[in-house]
């Protein structure tokens, strides 16, 4: 597949921001959709971002441009910020569920409460790999609606399981159809942004996710209220519910999910032919990978021998340990560590979380804003460092939930921060596809590590050993940003000597490319 960019010595962008870029673009290479023979608007824009047949200009005002941003931020960050909402509060609920009496009902004594959370992870792992391929062959609409209406089908069959190896056996379905939804999110947010907006993007979308965990615990305590109806104890109607909104947002995802701004698949009533082939400049201008080459399996996993893409996962290990350790165990925490009583734990997870939100946005709108990405990441980490002693070692209980409010903050702004780190320092599209799988799938390693850090048998101890587990990883984050920054340094001061082009790996890359610190 022909991809467009700017041939070597053609043209001299140097010193013009992104849509000015966008513009010589295209009068040197697109067609405008105006001008071509297709029926179509979708199949001629595809046409147009592949061929370098004529040359016209967008011929698009300001306000032009910030409508068409809006409205993508609107219908794709919002839409798959929801989906995601639901998806981390489906996997997430089990500690509401469990001090509700699922615990006691269905007997999770010694490690059975761990073995259910974890074996979620095992297969949202194993099968994370190959779904941003299936993603943009079948495309999200399909791939992403699909998945959810399934799995908020599983979430309403866990209302109704009678042991506990009934549901272990539902979040191993869980974590199937769960694994191909988070990375094809990362892939396909990156696919419409420029490096430098995607920042801020990440945060909402994930955000949005936080909002869930914030009030997952207040709903919870609201559902258990329907305990005794259509004789189901509180609990089953956490999951029940639950699922049902997941099926509901699963069937209107299919509607309002776009696909890749390249794709010829149509998107029901979205953006022209025309304001897509804008779109799909702005990003080659930026980055020069908008449209993915045959794939090759070989070409695929060879994105594997550069070890900043394990670098980046391992951030991301580092910090999903953290997040989902706090999810699965917070509300257990707070009503056996700290003395709160079930109601009160319940509701003490949101204020944590809105706090991570603040903390969240405003480092994504430095980093877009100053053009960084390392320091966000290791701030971040910073904040968990220091929180994790406060929330298990400070005498009070409030000094320790204060604790509990730097740790959540640190280890959930490091999710979109993380992700826009690596979004920001890989170039190709099936390289790109290749590090969210690999991405993504260390975070739900990290998901099965969180599930274990904090044991049963380590109660009466205040749960050091899981505490100390992630004090560990938190300075293991800050090491591996050392290592990324130092190598950037020195890799962009080789691209500038004209040594080495760098992430040049695919065959019609343009130069120019430098990492971001």
């Amino acid at each position: 597949m022909a991809t467009n960019t700017y041939p070597p010595g053609s043209m001299d962008t140097g010193g013009l921001d992104i849509e000015s870029k966008a513009s010589a673009y295209h009068s040197e290479k697109a067609p405008s959709a105006s001008t071509s023979s297709s029926p179509n608007p979708d199949v001629a824009a595809a046409a147009v971002i592949t061929s370098g047949t004529s040359s016209t200009d967008f011929n698009l005002s300001p306000a032009e441009e910030k409508r068409i941003k809006r409205h993508i931020d609107r219908r794709l960050v919002m839409t798959i910020g929801a989906m995601y909402c639901v998806s981390l509060m489906d996997r997430t609920n089990l500690g509401a569920a469990n001090i509700a009496g699922m615990g006691k009902e269905l007997k999770l004594i010694d490690n059975r409460y761990s073995i259910v959370s974890l074996v979620f992870f095992v297969t949202y792992v194993l099968f994370q790999p190959p779904s941003t391929v299936i993603c943009r062959k079948i495309g999200p609409r399909i791939h992403m609606s699909v998945l959810t209406l399934l799995w908020g089908s599983v979430m309403i069959g866990m209302g109704f399981v009678k042991s506990w190896e009934q549901l272990a056996a539902l979040r191993v379905v869980l974590g199937v159809l769960e694994a191909g939804f988070f990375p094809s999110c990362v892939y396909l947010l990156s696919t419409w942004y420029t490096r430098y907006e995607v920042g801020k993007r990440n945060s909402v979308f994930y955000l949005t996710g936080c909002v869930a965990s914030a009030f997952a615990g207040i709903l919870a305590y609201g559902l258990m209220q329907m305990g005794g109806l259509a004789n189901l104890t509180g609990w089953r109607w956490i999951f029940i519910i639950e699922g049902v909104l997941t099926c509901l947002l699963g069937i209107a995802g299919y509607w309002l999910l776009v696909d890749f701004p390249d794709s010829p698949r149509k998107t029901w009533s979205f953006l022209s032919a025309r304001d897509r082939e804008w779109v799909c400049a702005r990003v080659q201008a930026d980055r020069g990978d908008v449209v993915p080459q045959k794939f090759l399996i070989s070409k695929y996993l060879s994105s594997g021998r550069d070890w900043k893409v394990w670098a980046y996962a391992m951030i991301f290990f580092n910090t999903t340990t953290i997040s989902y350790a706090l999810s699965f165990f917070l509300p257990m925490i707070l009503n056996t560590g700290m003395g709160f009583n079930i109601a009160q734990s319940q509701c003490l997870v949101a204020p944590p979380y809105a706090f991570a939100g603040f903390i969240m946005f405003a480092g994504a709108y430095v980093g877009d804003r100053f053009r960084i990405r390392g320091p966000i990441v290791a701030f971040n980490a910073l904040i968990a460092v220091i929180g994790v002693p406060i929330m298990g070692f400070a005498a009070s209980a409030k000094v320790r939930y204060f604790g509990v409010f730097l740790v959540t903050a640190g280890a959930n702004s490091n999710v979109p921060a993380a992700m826009s780190y690596q979004a920001n320092n890989i170039r190709g599209q099936w390289k790109r596809a290749f590090c969210s799988a690999t991405f993504v799938s260390f975070g739900g390693i990290g998901g099965i590590a969180g599930s274990l850090v904090f044991r049963e048998q380590d109660k009466l101890t205040g749960y050091k050993p899981g505490l100390y587990a992630c004090i560990a990883t938190s300075l293991l984050t800050l090491v591996l940003v050392a290592c990324l920054t130092v190598s950037f340094w020195r890799e962009n001061k080789k691209a500038e000597r004209g040594e080495k082009e760098l992430e040049a790996e695919d065959d019609d890359a343009q130069p120019g490319f430098r990492y971001t610190y």
